[in-house]
């Protein structure tokens, strides 16, 4: 702490000219004016040369029997000399250790010689030896500032924690050690602070004696600091014990340890240890952190010739079976299946009591919508119950989302119109139904439509085995009506009554697992209409499917809420994934992301790996097979849709196009508007693009114009696979037939006397015109050519019709015979069908 020369001069009762003068003398260059600053080691020294000379007090008697002798060096007006005096207090003699370990520092000329030496080597009785006075040739100068002049041991109580070196397990003695040679700026006044010596203060310190000139070689050995170690955890007996794998990462060690990441930044500082979230720790002090918080640390190792085991995969993968307490009753999930225009989409917006059909296109459903709905109890009044419905589209093409709706879902209603009764897609969607073995109500809907005939729709579904329970049956039949909204409470108290009967249940109360029902890419990113079938999906869960991962960052409900968790039987819009997985696929919840991440690209290398090994190569057997592949017809298109739901429809229907002739590659399809580089794929590709409730980016029909790329946007699904029908046809070559337009007899041969010969004919039926000719003789063809000429008596016509007689000249040809038969026909091109 800085000390002033006002504050020097008044401590001492004198002023502060004679405080700058004395300081002046002893050279102190920073002491200028009276409000100069000095340190306090200089200070103590311009103080120790301000007091005035008194004799020393007597000292109490030292502890030890023998003590040695001390030297006091005062600085008086004259020359100062070394004086021995009897041992003093310290508070009088008041010499300086320096903060530098003493060996460190040479010892000055005027000070070292007097001095007594204690020696290192232990001796039975020390007995003190007075220091005489140095006989110089000239007096001394004094001593400079900071200038080291000596040291001072004081009788100490052993150091805490002193480690058992040579020539450290000596008692402490009292007396004056020399100062090291060799270091002339080691001034005086300084204490030695480390751990063992005690200063003028209290400060605890060794004594020290350099030995050869060697810096930090005290008595008997090297001098150094004490390491501090920290505090020391110990894990209990069978805790938990963490896995990792080499580097071990402090941002990974505090999600295992599920701690945040800045708790384990303040216990590695207080092991001395300074490391970012992202770096990585010692094993050592990895397992210090695990005991603290109680867990036992492993370290993941290799097996030799082997790979790292990761254990958390295989959890990932495996399914908890949960126990019969834990389960708990969950909503039924309701799928509605039916032929197309039966009033799927009506009924169920009755039920939801909006309005979803009008934003289709031609009030075809496209895509599968989830929505839940509450409805009172038919029993108990003031408690409503739960139900989540399922709209598949009714379209053949999306057969595919239509069976993933079946194995979903726990109770089917089977919407059969009134007036058209059992068509093949309501036939179609029983067989999903009966396969995913599920139960099956029958709602006969349009039953207000004049030409309803409810019992029809009886007679034709119990041929297929759904028998009326008014009949005798098991398969409950409800008649509704969508516009109406008849028989739709009674609808509802049916479905809850046969969930109940069901005793559908889930337990809550674990990592959620369920399915996708519909994906798609937003302008936000990717995003997946789910179905929870156990477990709770919260915000921020990391979630698998497939081979993309990611963090829920948002749950939407159907009527664009966002919601904080989704427990079973709860249908939501999940944002947050990292691609577009493919509907229908499960997904489930992981421990952390390095698990998804890991198990993600397992996923992903098996897809590649299947994908390269299905490519067919060229070998010796199978090379006329590819060269005639090659060179058959084929129509390459890319498919864009708005969901992968529609994607997926509209791959498997064209895929239904059967043809030998010609062939269909979808070299590309995805979820998505059309972009440059569908463009530039198709152009390499030779193929179209198709896009089915998409749009086109901006600058990409220049692109395609340029390329010569030819891009059909589609709103209805018909339209779309009854073009492409008509492109692949295209593609054949057409069909050549021959159509005999008449037929002449040859009568008589005419030579003409520019060479050449005329046969005079009689046309016997149909038509002789100008153009394709073959000659037949006994049926048999003979020549096939052009008319050269054609003519009725002198004049050149254009045809002559039947029984009439002409002259007719066969280009190429002379060799006519009477009783030739000469034909004339016309090639006519028929378009080739699939």
């Amino acid at each position: 702490m800085p000390v002033r020369i006002y504050e020097i001069a008044k401590k001492l009762g004198i002023e502060s000219k004679e405080v700058l003068s004395k300081a002046k003398e002893l050279g102190i260059a920073t002491a200028k004016v009276p409000s100069s600053s000095l340190d306090k080691i200089t200070a103590e020294y311009l103080e120790e040369h301000l007091k005035p000379a008194a004799p020393a007090p007597a000292e109490p008697p030292p502890p030890p029997p023998a003590p040695e002798p001390i030297l006091i060096v005062s600085a008086p007006p004259e020359p100062p000399a070394p004086v021995v005096a009897a041992p003093v207090e310290p508070p009088i003699a008041e010499p300086v250790v320096p903060l530098a370990p003493a060996a460190e520092a040479p010892p000055s000329p005027e000070t070292s010689a007097p001095e007594p030496v204690q020696s290192s080597a232990p001796a039975p009785a020390p007995t003190p030896e007075p220091a005489a006075p140095p006989v110089p040739p000239a007096p001394p100068a004094p001593p400079r500032v900071g200038e080291l002049v000596g040291r001072i041991q004081l009788p100490t109580r052993p150091a805490p924690r002193q480690p058992e070196r040579p020539g450290f397990g000596k008692p402490p003695q009292r007396g004056m050690t020399p100062a090291p040679a060799g270091r002339p700026d080691m001034g005086r006044g300084r204490f030695d602070q480390r751990p063992g010596a005690r200063g003028p203060q209290g400060q605890m310190g060794r004594p020290q004696q350099g030995q050869g000139g060697r810096p930090g070689m005290g008595q008997g050995g090297p001098m150094r600091p004490a390491q501090p170690t920290g505090p020391v955890y110990t894990a209990p007996e069978g805790a938990e014990v963490i896995t990792l794998k080499p580097p071990i990462i402090v941002r990974e060690l505090a999600e295992q340890l599920k701690k945040k990441p800045f708790q384990l930044i303040a216990d590695l500082i207080e092991l001395k240890v300074m490391a970012n979230v992202n770096q990585a720790i010692d094993e050592t002090i990895a397992q210090k952190l695990c005991a603290k918080y109680g867990f036992k640390f492993e370290v993941e190792k290799r097996e030799r010739g082997g790979g790292i085991v990761h254990e958390p995969k295989k959890a990932a993968e495996d399914d908890i079976q949960d126990k019969p307490e834990q389960l708990k009753l969950r909503a039924p999930v309701v799928t509605i299946m039916g032929h197309v225009d039966h009033g799927k989409t009506t009924l169920l917006d009755s039920i939801r009591q909006t309005n979803v059909a009008s934003g289709e296109s031609g009030g075809i459903t496209q895509h599968i919508g989830a929505y839940t709905i509450s409805f009172p109890h038919p029993e108990r009044k003031e408690e409503l119950q739960q139900i989540t419905f399922l709209d598949t589209p009714g379209h053949a093409a999306f057969s595919a989302m239509r069976a993933r709706g079946a194995n979903v879902t726990d109770i089917v209603i089977l919407v059969v119109a009134a007036n058209d009764g059992v068509m093949p897609q309501t036939l179609e969607a029983l067989s999903h139904a009966q396969a995913a073995k599920v139960p099956i109500i029958v709602a006969v809907n349009k039953c207000d439509h004049p030409n309803a005939n409810p019992m029809k729709v009886r007679q034709q579904l119990q041929e297929r085995g759904l028998v009326p329970d008014d009949w005798g049956g098991n398969t409950t039949f409800v008649e509704v009506s969508g516009l109406t909204k008849t028989g739709i409470p009674h609808l509802l108290e049916i479905l809850i009554l046969q969930a109940e009967l069901m005793d559908l249940k889930a337990n809550p109360d674990r990592r959620a697992k369920g399915n996708i029902i519909e994906s798609g890419l937003d302008p936000g990113g990717p995003t997946a209409t789910v179905l929870v079938r156990k477990g709770t999906l919260r915000v921020g869960d990391v979630i698998i499917c497939g081979q993309y991962w990611g963090k829920v960052r948002a749950l939407i409900n159907e009527e664009g809420k966002r919601l904080k968790e989704a427990g079973p039987s709860v249908a939501v819009k999940v944002l947050g994934l990292n691609g577009v997985p493919e509907a229908g696929l499960e997904f489930s919840v992981l421990e952390n992301d390095r698990t998804a991440r890991e198990l993600s690209e397992t996923r992903s290398d098996e897809a590649k790996l299947l994908a390269k090994e299905a490519r067919s190569k060229i070998t010796l057997e199978n090379l006329f097979a590819t060269l005639a592949e090659n060179t058959a017809k084929v129509l390459k298109i890319v498919v864009k849709a708005d969901t992968q739901g529609s994607v997926e429809a509209l791959v498997e229907a064209l895929k239904k196009i059967e043809s030998d002739k010609v062939s269909l590659d979808i070299i590309h399809s995805a979820v998505g508007t059309i972009t440059e580089t569908d463009v530039m794929l198709s152009s390499a590709s030779k193929g179209v693009i198709l896009g089915f409730h998409t749009r086109i980016d901006n600058g990409v029909s220049d692109v395609a114009k340029r390329e010569g790329v030819q891009i059909k946007l589609y709103s209805i699904i018909y339209e779309l696979i009854d073009e492409v029908k008509e492109a692949m046809a295209g593609l054949l070559d057409p069909i050549i037939k021959e159509v005999v337009v008449g037929s002449a007899d040859v009568k008589k041969i005419f030579e003409l006397s520019k060479g050449g010969n005329v046969a005079g004919c009689i046309v016997g039926s149909g038509r002789i015109v100008r153009g394709k000719v073959r000659v037949m003789r006994r049926k048999n063809l003979i020549y096939e050519g052009q008319v050269q000429t054609l003519r009725r008596f002198q004049d050149e016509v254009n045809e002559v019709r039947a029984g009439m007689e002409c002259g007719i000249r066969i280009e190429g040809f002379n060799e006519l015979q009477v009783g030739d038969v000469i034909e004339t026909y016309m090639v006519e091109k028929h378009t080739a069908k699939l």
